[in-house]
């Protein structure tokens, strides 16, 4: 794993718009993975590796063979002590592999140099494959929110996970 910087920034949008259109197809409408989301995504980055520069976390992209493969973003700890993992994903030819795992523990790792007590994410309702690996890593559904999306009302689950 290296860590990313602002050169990185269009890999980064890369590795998450495959990962999204290749998780959410079905979940959000076409129109939007197809068209809209590459943008949108240029922008949330574009703004958060500004944010990640000036000290709010860290990025990480993991690789395999030497090419990259995923990305984790994890931002401080929050005043309840917990950090966000604001975005984790793994390209889909990849997945399965122990990439995600990897990343989750090298978050937990830093989240602990931090000082917090816990990690804590959201995942869309429909995504199946992410809840179900969350959960076998021991994660925990905490609650269920109302949000918007792709110009669709979606419901997003968080989950948190306790470090020792």
């Amino acid at each position: 794993m290296w860590l990313a910087d602002r050169t990185d920034t269009a890999l980064v949008v890369s590795m998450h718009v495959e990962s999204w259109r290749a998780a959410y197809r079905g979940i959000l409408p076409d129109a939007y993975l197809d068209r809209e989301l590459e943008a949108e995504r240029a922008a949330y980055w574009h703004v958060r590796m500004a944010e990640l520069l000036a000290d709010a976390g860290r990025l990480l992209i993991a690789e395999h063979a030497g090419a990259p493969v995923g990305f984790v973003c994890m931002i401080k700890p929050d005043e309840t002590g917990s950090v966000l993992v604001d975005n984790l994903h793994v390209l889909p030819g990849h997945r399965g592999l122990g990439t995600g795992t990897a990343m989750l523990a090298e978050a937990a790792r830093w989240a602990r140099t931090h000082g917090a007590r816990a990690l804590h994410l959201s995942v869309l309702e429909g995504n199946a494959a992410a809840i179900g690996f969350y959960e076998s890593c021991g994660w925990r559904r905490t609650a269920r929110e109302a949000d918007r999306l792709g110009g669709i009302d979606i419901h997003a689950l968080r989950y948190e996970l306790m470090l020792d």
